[in-house]
């Protein structure tokens, strides 16, 4: 009775030091299941998939209908769901399916409005994406977040982008205007294969951007007030080549959504 009221202390404090570095999302991601599909863990009724599969120029795109709930879609290849762990895991190679504005292939969640339209969300107010994640495979570099343009004009830029690389370096990449140009911003180093919690907050004209409990902020230029804006997640493989078995893995173990 002794060794197991001692066993029950360890395992007590264990989770609370994981709440401690992570808050809710490692609570969260204890209770993952392994058996069911990513959307029997994950929300995904309010995001849509797209995959590096399809015709050139148009990649193959899950609508949330079908993504959502524990018999949603998943993919062996490229979106499922681990069944060790229960994260929800992404894989993009270097030869893949790409859109007509870029060069490299992604397995990627885009954001959208619970009544199954394209989330576009104007700068005013609080719009929040956590995660937390691990990348156990990546070949030079991956975006693993991002705030994109939608509606406002013509630019196909990302407000910002995340990006991870194999050598445990973090950057954040924030677009200087809706024309092009990229100011990358190093925001930390976690080992290949370790997790970490990223929180992408954007709040009116400023960027807050959390890794692993650390904060800095970034200023919006008003280039950019007439655009609305939407979040992506997953894997968005940052280079290319014919090989398929090359690429980036993602693994989320939370992944939420907030406006306000």
């Amino acid at each position: 009775m002794k060794r197991r009221t001692q066993l029950l202390a360890l395992l007590s404090s264990v989770t609370v030091g994981a709440l401690g570095v992570a808050g809710t999302m490692s609570a969260s991601a204890a209770a993952l299941n392994p058996d069911v599909a990513p959307g029997g863990n994950f929300n995904l009724a309010v995001w849509s998939l797209q995959l590096p599969i399809g015709s050139p120029g148009a990649p193959t795109t899950i609508p949330p209908a079908q993504l959502k709930g524990a018999n949603g879609y998943s993919n062996p290849a490229y979106f499922w769901t681990d069944k060790n762990d229960g994260s929800m895991t992404f894989w993009a190679p270097e030869k893949g399916v790409t859109t007509p504005n870029s060069n490299y292939a992604r397995s990627e969640l885009r954001e959208m409005n619970a009544d199954g339209s394209a989330a576009d969300w104007p700068l005013a107010g609080n719009h929040t994406l956590r995660a937390d994640l691990r990348i156990p495979q990546v070949t030079k570099n991956v975006a693993v977040g991002q705030v994109h343009l939608g509606s406002g004009g013509s630019s196909t830029k990302p407000l910002l982008e995340l990006y991870y690389r194999p050598n445990g370096d973090i950057y954040l990449g924030t677009e200087n205007s809706p024309a092009g140009g990229q100011t990358l911003h190093k925001v930390g180093n976690v080992a290949l294969g370790v997790r970490w919690t990223y929180v992408i907050n954007v709040t009116g004209n400023t960027i807050n951007l959390t890794v692993n409990g650390s904060r800095t902020s970034y200023a919006i230029p008003s280039s950019f007030n007439p655009y609305k804006q939407y979040f992506k997640a997953g894997s968005y493989n940052q280079s290319s080549s014919e090989s398929t078995t090359n690429g980036a893995k993602v693994k989320f173990y939370a992944l939420t959504i907030t406006h306000s």
